[in-house]
């Protein structure tokens, strides 16, 4: 398939190399590159709140179809073009050879015109897809599940450090907890004092630890004593 690429960030360059690898003409463009593309498929790699702008001033036949990348936003902002369509891969893409890799077998949200399923299975991915009203909820989900995790870890980086310890010596700990989560599920995999409701233990944190960290200790920890409860309240313990 013939596709055009718009934006050369992350998302765009790891994209040019994973649909290349797998037998696409990929063309790289940037966003001031927007006439005459000649493409059965463009993708929009641009920041979302560009997609109406770049998408007014490309220049294309009636049977290319135009697609972003964005995962919150539905098809309104490419309402110029005849056929539009939506594909957001739901990975993470730090990197142009990182990301190439992770887009091959990823699950991606898909909307609008079906020329995306053939790109997602030329990837060896799942498509999955979703209504505009649950756009908006999904890609907070996917923020909180990749970025707030990066986030929890800095917490984390700042409290070993102030205890003369590094993240690293506590990287092996997060990797079992997500190892428990996938074998056993959210539930049963949460430990430590909240999930037991020890108040004497939190407050000795909470004395020991630098101002601040404390509201997001006292955040996450009242998120625990949540999932505690429920956790109880359907377990009957």
């Amino acid at each position: 398939m013939r596709i055009t690429i718009v934006g050369a960030g992350r998302a765009g360059t790891s994209l040019y190399d994973a649909l290349s690898a797998v037998g696409h003409d990929v063309r790289l463009r940037h966003h001031d590159e927007l006439r005459d593309v000649d493409s059965e498929l463009v993708l929009l790699c641009v920041p979302d709140d560009a997609i109406e702008t770049v998408s007014s001033e490309l220049s294309v036949d009636e049977g290319t179809v135009v697609a972003h990348v964005a995962g919150s936003r539905g098809l309104t902002e490419l309402s110029r073009h005849a056929r539009r369509a939506s594909m957001h891969p739901l990975a993470v893409l730090p990197n142009r050879s990182v990301g190439a890799a992770r887009l091959r077998g990823a699950l991606y949200s898909v909307g609008g015109d079906r020329v995306v399923d053939e790109v997602v299975a030329s990837l060896g991915g799942r498509a999955l897809r979703l209504s505009d009203e649950q756009r908006v909820l999904y890609h907070a989900t996917a923020s909180v599940t990749a970025n707030h995790l990066v986030a929890l870890l800095g917490h984390a980086r700042s409290l070993a450090e102030a205890a003369g310890l590094s993240l690293e010596d506590f990287l092996p700990l997060a990797q079992q907890a997500l190892d428990d989560v996938k074998a056993m599920g959210v539930d049963a995999a949460l430990t430590g004092p909240a999930s037991r409701a020890d108040m004497v233990t939190i407050d000795a944190h909470l004395e020991a630890l630098p101002p601040t960290e404390r509201s997001t200790y006292v955040a996450l920890a009242n998120a625990a004593f949540e999932l505690a409860e429920k956790r109880r309240a359907t377990s009957g313990v």
